[in-house]
């Protein structure tokens, strides 16, 4: 048997909320979660005012049946198959969609990069191919990787604000993994803001509204 890899064409799915313009003060990037899809993220950001605010979510490019006995839709951004592939597909997909609509806006406006739950280490992966700037990362309800050496780039996220978010009863995020990864961060020399919260793995819009607040 012969394994053959081939590079492919592929329609992918953005959504975006608000609308480009120069009074755009902040720039949103977001990366979802496991089973998640970008329609239905983007909701929880539909409070910010559109003038200001321009929050935009690639869907993940591999999409599958959540739930058989609903038919509901959810997309990953990588399984252990293959990864390393799926790593630079993704990374490159949105790299280019970072970059098509970072030009829409002001020079000076505020690049917040969000990821929730396996979109945490998604944007951490993304980030270091490819060093974009940026001023905010958002980590929330998801871990650093714990295989990446950060060493050679603290300088790099030590110029930016890092701030991992977290419910008290995330299902999949216990107290000891809290510990872990606070202590993990401070082990690889990254300044990492702990915000916890009351609340599952889940994206709480006022504590949304809370963080968003904490970073201005």
């Amino acid at each position: 048997m012969t394994h053959h890899t081939f590079k492919v064409s592929k329609t992918a799915h953005v959504f975006t909320h608000g609308e480009p313009s120069a009074k755009t003060q902040y720039f949103w990037f977001v990366a979802h979660g496991y089973g998640q899809l970008a329609s239905r993220i983007i909701r929880k950001f539909e409070g910010f005012d559109v003038k200001t605010h321009f929050i935009v979510v690639p869907e993940a490019l591999n999409r599958f049946y959540w739930k058989f006995q609903t038919n509901e839709v959810g997309a990953s951004w990588m399984t252990k198959q293959d990864r390393l592939d799926e790593i630079a597909d993704y990374s490159a997909y949105l790299t280019e969609v970072f970059t098509h609509f970072k030009t829409l806006v002001s020079t000076d406006v505020k690049v917040i990069l969000f990821g929730f739950s396996q979109g945490c280490a998604t944007q951490i992966r993304w980030i270091l191919r490819g060093l974009p700037e940026y001023h905010h990362l958002v980590l929330w309800g998801g871990l650093l990787p714990e295989d990446v050496d950060y060493q050679p780039f603290t300088h790099y996220f030590n110029t930016k604000c890092l701030t991992f978010v977290c419910g008290d009863a995330d299902e999949f995020i216990s107290k000891e993994r809290v510990d872990w990864h606070l202590d993990f961060a401070k082990q690889q020399s990254l300044h990492l803001n702990y915000m916890p919260f009351h609340g599952k793995h889940e994206i709480l819009t006022d504590v949304l509204e809370q963080v968003f607040e904490s970073l201005k």
